[in-house]
């Protein structure tokens, strides 16, 4: 059984630490659109787990009003001052 706990926590400031792009999760949108940018900010709010592979997904609404799902490499915690750590 796996107990390890996610990274990130529902209504934690988080930034893209890479462009994240469609990976066809969003149908109204061209498959491999840019969704959000490296560096743009937003907030978790959902976190889940994949059930196969154990991995954490989780739901962040970013400054552009657009949820979309990441894995934990592809955020980075921001602090107080609003910078990515």
């Amino acid at each position: 059984m796996d107990t390890s706990e996610p990274r990130f926590a529902e209504g934690q400031k988080v930034e893209a630490t890479a462009d994240l792009f469609n990976d066809g999760s969003y149908p109204d949108e061209v498959l491999n659109a840019l969704l959000v940018r490296q560096g743009e900010q937003g907030e978790v709010v959902q976190v889940g787990k994949h059930t196969d592979s154990g991995t954490f997904v989780y739901m962040v609404e970013f400054a552009s009003k657009r949820v979309v799902g990441c894995f934990e490499a592809e955020l980075a915690v921001v602090n107080i001052k609003g910078e990515a750590q």
